[in-house]
């Protein structure tokens, strides 16, 4: 895709965070933005009013991605409304933190749910019109613990572990239709989440990273506009954007 100018975008969990990000990001681009979000109603708005404010098209799109029903519901109000859809950006996750001997049944199938099932769900439902458009990008956030673990982490590690794994696969079967499937891996990222860390922590994390500080959302959304513009012969792949914590 030489140009974001008038391509529909989907970012799920784009409320808030990473999300929002990389959808302001594609929209200050000329991307037209949906803006999907589970709960986050205000916030989904306020990023589709910033948008608007500046010239783009976007609207809100509520759906849980984590049920099959409506993530393919949701692909289907963006072809509604647009008429297509050039690129799927599977963001939205949640985390449940526990050691694994405190870490339930259900807290591990509700992060894999979220995390992982919904990738498939959406992925599943905007195939049929990338292939008929013969065309397409898809980008999976994933994470640095994906490929190193994390203490507490079994169930959100295994979920991100999980989305590199599908990533390949998805790329290697829709090659054929001119369709592109990559992965971003965040590091430790400045978020909502991240500042509920306590400072002591926030200090630990940081002797842990290379460059010595943690990323920013903006510099994650760059990275996926970068596989969206410039990444017609990449496909497949994991970009990691973590200032070196964890090197391949």
């Amino acid at each position: 895709m030489a140009t974001l100018e008038g391509a529909v975008v989907i970012v799920t969990g784009a409320g808030r965070g990473i999300g929002r990000a990389i959808a302001e990001e594609l929209g200050s681009g000329g991307a037209q933005i949906v803006v999907n979000y589970g709960k986050s109603k205000g916030p989904a708005e306020e990023v589709v009013s910033t948008l608007t404010s500046g010239g783009t098209k976007a609207i809100a799109l509520q759906a849980d991605v984590s049920d099959p029903a409506q993530a393919a519901n949701l692909i289907e109000q963006a072809v509604s409304h647009f008429g297509r859809v050039d690129a799927l950006i599977n963001n939205a996750g949640i985390t449940i933190d526990r050691s694994m001997k405190n870490l339930s049944i259900e807290d591990w199938n509700s992060v894999i749910q979220n995390n992982l099932n919904s990738c498939f769900y959406t992925v599943k439902a905007v195939l049929p019109h990338l292939m008929e458009q013969q065309s397409g990008t898809i980008v999976n956030i994933s994470s640095f613990v994906g490929h190193m673990g994390n203490f507490g982490q079994a169930n959100y590690s295994a979920a991100k572990a999980g989305i590199i794994g599908f990533t390949k696969t998805a790329a290697i079967e829709m090659a054929k239709y001119h369709v592109t499937v990559n992965c971003v891996c965040p590091g430790f990222t400045e978020t909502d989440m991240y500042t509920t860390v306590p400072d002591k922590v926030k200090e630990q994390i940081v002797k842990r990273i290379p460059l010595g500080r943690v990323g920013t959302s903006n510099e994650v959304a760059r990275a996926v506009r970068y596989l969206i513009v410039d990444g017609d012969y990449i496909t497949g792949q994991t970009l990691n954007i973590n200032g070196g914590i964890f090197m391949m």
